[in-house]
């Protein structure tokens, strides 16, 4: 298996090198140059596999530059500390199905991939016998489950910006009370979008990129995308044991990461398992205005929510949907995206046909929002985050009765105790991880949204 870029300037690469180029060197995204299929036998072969063995068979599709029996080590080194046996278990809540993707060490449903990322990064240095400085930007949960991925690894630093004040308060003492001498925190006066913005830049400094070893944890990386992929096919066969032959998955997203990992899955599976991705957003609704209006537009503004990790107006992964859209070609895309730097806008109004064969698209209000973890608490005695409440929102309206809905939980509710107590009107029990943050020491570097003040600050720290 090779991967190329989404622009076409990078000669086709094994699985190992994408994963240590994060971003293309010519800018865009990594993707394998062809996508897999499994028959139905292979299927209903994997149908009651434990989920350690579920993805060391689907990962193996798509990695042949790492031994079977090492990958299987890291696959199970990643998820021996989550809290639950499944991994991401499924449960029924009222008429839909709630894949629970917050039992790993942060709470939050990076880590399914970053636990991941952080052991593939430390074996492929430990053979190179090379460093790394690892880059990324955050709206909120990445960034704590890539410290918590790579803290103390060796050879590894870690550089994460998030926006200054736009994370939950829970979501920020988790990155900044990791003391480890690798991480470094950067709280960025400005958006998510702002910092993410720098941190694609600094990439695109190949100089610098070369100099510093630099790595990518963001879901601009194929490996976080790849991981992701393994719980739709798994929550997909959770249900297939039920009598359900097809399912939806609705999926709340800013980044299009979550999502497209799902566009994969639905290629991957044999045609009908996976019907529809149902595309939740927020009020920051860049992802919604394209696939019912043709329209991807940045607004100008982005709007504080209690959803954080959704308040983005430039999707990072949407460039490798587009890549589909446009038939595989390169040239368009490049096309496509530099327009889009230039205007901030592209009209793809003639695509949507074609782009409702994959999704159907919603934007939920902040009070549709609060509202939605209020009745689901009253009604079925289960908490929603503000994340999932977006998508179980999106699912409620947007859902066939012909098909069972999965709705993704990304975040553990305790990490957003704000807007959960203004819902159901009493405070939210903080699990022991999260209770035992408060007081403790942190470190944290505040500074304007000025790339190159920031690479000073990465110069002077990075590993050389």
């Amino acid at each position: 298996m090779k991967y190329i870029s989404t622009r076409g300037g990078v000669d086709p690469i094994g699985f190992q090198d994408a994963v240590m180029m994060g971003l293309a060197r010519d800018g865009g995204l990594l993707l394998p140059e062809t996508l897999p299929t499994i028959s139905p036998a292979t299927l209903n072969s994997w149908r009651n596999l434990p989920y350690q063995y579920l993805a060391l068979e689907v990962l193996s599709l798509f990695i042949d530059d790492i031994p079977k029996l090492d990958l299987d080590g890291l696959i199970e080194r990643s998820y021996a500390g989550f809290s639950h046996p499944q991994i991401t278990p499924v449960r029924k809540v009222g008429d839909l199905y709630v894949m629970e993707l917050f039992h790993g060490p942060t709470l939050a449903f990076k880590d399914v991939a970053l636990q991941l990322l952080g052991n593939m990064f430390e074996y492929i240095l430990e053979r190179s016998g090379s460093v790394m400085n690892i880059i990324g930007a955050t709206s909120g949960d990445t960034g704590s489950a890539a410290i918590y991925g790579v803290r103390g690894k060796k050879g590894i630093n870690i550089f994460i910006l998030h926006p200054d004040g736009r994370t939950s308060p829970i979501q920020a003492l988790q990155m900044t009370t990791v003391v480890d001498p690798n991480v470094f925190n950067i709280a960025v006066r400005g958006t998510f979008d702002d910092a993410q913005a720098i941190v694609k830049g600094i990439f695109s400094d190949l100089e610098f990129k070369d100099r510093f070893h630099l790595g990518a944890i963001n879901s601009i990386n194929w490996a976080r995308v790849l991981a992701q992929v393994v719980y739709y096919v798994f929550s997909y066969c959770k249900l297939w044991k039920t009598g359900a032959e097809s399912v939806d998955f609705s999926v709340p997203t800013g980044n299009f990461g979550d999502i497209f990992a799902g566009y994969v899955a639905k290629q991957l599976l044999p045609e009908g398992c996976i019907n529809r991705l149902i595309l939740a957003t927020n009020e920051n609704d860049i992802l919604n205005r394209f696939v019912n209006q043709g329209d991807y537009s940045t607004s100008g503004t982005v709007t504080p929510t209690s959803s954080p990790s959704m308040d983005i107006q430039i999707a990072s992964n949407f460039e490798r949907y587009l890549y589909y859209l446009r038939d595989e070609n390169s040239g368009q895309v490049q096309a496509d995206m530099e327009a889009f730097t230039s205007t901030g806008r592209l009209d793809l109004s003639e695509q949507r046909e074609r782009v409702a064969k994959d999704f159907v698209a919603r934007s939920v209000s902040e009070e549709e929002t609060i509202q939605t973890i209020g009745d689901v608490y009253a009604k079925e005695n289960y908490l929603l985050d503000p994340h999932t409440a977006v998508g179980f929102r999106a699912a409620l309206e947007l859902r066939d009765s012909k098909r069972p809905v999965i709705c993704l939980s990304t975040a553990h509710p305790a990490k957003f105790g704000e807007a959960v107590k203004k819902a159901i009107h009493e405070d939210v029990e903080l699990p022991e991880s999260l209770t035992e943050l408060q007081g403790k020491e942190s470190r944290c570097e505040t500074m304007d949204a000025n790339a190159q003040q920031i690479k000073e600050y990465i110069r002077k720290h990075a590993l050389s």
